[in-house]
C-alpha cells in the first residue's frame, strides 16, 4: 500500500501536481438551460399550445310571458297617468260679429232687396185653398193674407241630424223685412254654457203674431228647439206661432219634375242661386267641434255664410211661391 502511494506521489511531482490540483479543484462552468422558441418548435414539428377561450357568462333566466289582459290594463294605466297634452290653438280664431254674452256671438247684416208685396197670401204659397188640419202637437198654419213684416224665416245649424236630446243647435239664424231691407241676424255659441243665453236671445226676436218660415222646420228645426227649451227650463217661444214650411208646397208643385226637392235645388231652379265654395250642411258639426277644440275658425265662418244663404233663399222662395 505504501509502494502504491509512493508511485502516485512521484507521478504527481512529474506532472506538476500543483496545477493539476488547482484544475481539479476548479468547478466546471454550468451551462444554462435554454427554452426552445416558437420557430424552433415549428422547425421541430412540435404542436403549439392552443389558447383557451374565456368562459361564457350564464344565459339570463327567461321571464314568463305577461298575460294579454294584464298587458292591456298596464297600457290603460300608462295612458291615465300620462300628462294630458293640451292642443295648440290655431292662429285664426276670429269670428264675425260681437260677443253679447260670455260665449255668445251676434251678427247682424242688412241686404238690399226688391220690395215684397205688402201682404202675402199663405194659402196661395201652400198651393191649397184651405190650410191642412192641424196635428195634435203641430203649430197652426197661417191663413189668408199676412202682412209681410210678420214673416220671420229661421234656420238652425246643429251638432247632428239624428235629433233627440243629444243634438243641440249651435247657431240660429233669422231673416225678416225691416226698414225697407232684408235683415239677417245670427246667434252662434262658442261654449256649451252659452246655449241658454242663445235661446233667450232668439225668443226676444219673436212676437205673438210672428209667422215663422222654414224649410223642413216643422219636422226638424222646431222640434229640436222645443227640446232645447225644455231642457233649459225655458218656455218655448215657437209654441202657438203660425208656421209656414216651404218644403211642402215645393214638393206639391215640383215632385217628379226636379231630381229632388232640397233647398239647393229649389233655389237654383226658382231663384237662379248657384252656391260657390259652399260648405255642405253635413260638415257643420265637424267645423263647430273643431273650433271648440282650439282649431281654426275658417270653416265655422263658412257655416255662417251657408246659414245666411239659406235665410236669403227662404225669403226669396216665399216671395216666388206667392206669385205662382
Amino acid at each position: 500500500m505504501s509502494e502504491l502511494a509512493r508511485r502516485l506521489r512521484a507521478l504527481r511531482q512529474q506532472a506538476g501536481g500543483g496545477a493539476l490540483g488547482e484544475r481539479a479543484a476548479t468547478p466546471a462552468p454550468r451551462v444554462a438551460a435554454t427554452v426552445p422558441s416558437g420557430a424552433d418548435l415549428q422547425a421541430a414539428d412540435v404542436p403549439r399550445p392552443q389558447a383557451v377561450p374565456p368562459p361564457r357568462p350564464p344565459a339570463p333566466a327567461r321571464r314568463p310571458p305577461v298575460p294579454e289582459e294584464l298587458r292591456r290594463l298596464l297600457v290603460q294605466r300608462d295612458r291615465l297617468l300620462a300628462p294630458a297634452k293640451r292642443p295648440q290653438r290655431a292662429a285664426d280664431r276670429t269670428l264675425h260679429g260681437e260677443e253679447i254674452a260670455p260665449g255668445l256671438r251676434y251678427l247682424e247684416q242688412r241686404f238690399a232687396w226688391a220690395p215684397p208685396p205688402p201682404h202675402i197670401d199663405a194659402c196661395r204659397v201652400r198651393g191649397t185653398p184651405r190650410p191642412p188640419p192641424p196635428g195634435a202637437n203641430s203649430a197652426p198654419h197661417p191663413v189668408g193674407p199676412v202682412d209681410c213684416a210678420r214673416f220671420l224665416s229661421f234656420d238652425t245649424e246643429t251638432t247632428g241630424l239624428a235629433g233627440g236630446t243629444g243634438t243641440r243647435a249651435f247657431m240660429i239664424g233669422a231673416a225678416d223685412w225691416h226698414e225697407g231691407m232684408l235683415r239677417l241676424r245670427q246667434l252662434t255659441i262658442t261654449t256649451l254654457a252659452a246655449e241658454t243665453a242663445m235661446l233667450r236671445a232668439f225668443a226676444d226676436w219673436l212676437r205673438p203674431d210672428t209667422v215663422v218660415v222654414s224649410y223642413n222646420g216643422r219636422s226638424y228645426d222646431a222640434p229640436l228647439l222645443a227640446t232645447r227649451y225644455r231642457l233649459a227650463r225655458l218656455p218655448n217661444p215657437l209654441a202657438g206661432l203660425a208656421h209656414l214650411d216651404l218644403l211642402h208646397p215645393v214638393r206639391r208643385r215640383w215632385r217628379g219634375v226636379w231630381p229632388n226637392c232640397r233647398l239647393a235645388t229649389a233655389e237654383r231652379s226658382l231663384l237662379g242661386v248657384v252656391r260657390e265654395d259652399d260648405l255642405p250642411g253635413a260638415e257643420a258639426p265637424r267645423a263647430w267641434l273643431d273650433y271648440l277644440r282650439g282649431g281654426s275658425a275658417r270653416d265655422l265662418r263658412r257655416v255662417g255664410e251657408h246659414n245666411a244663404q239659406d235665410l236669403r233663399s227662404l225669403f226669396g222662395l216665399l216671395c216666388r211661391l206667392s206669385e205662382e
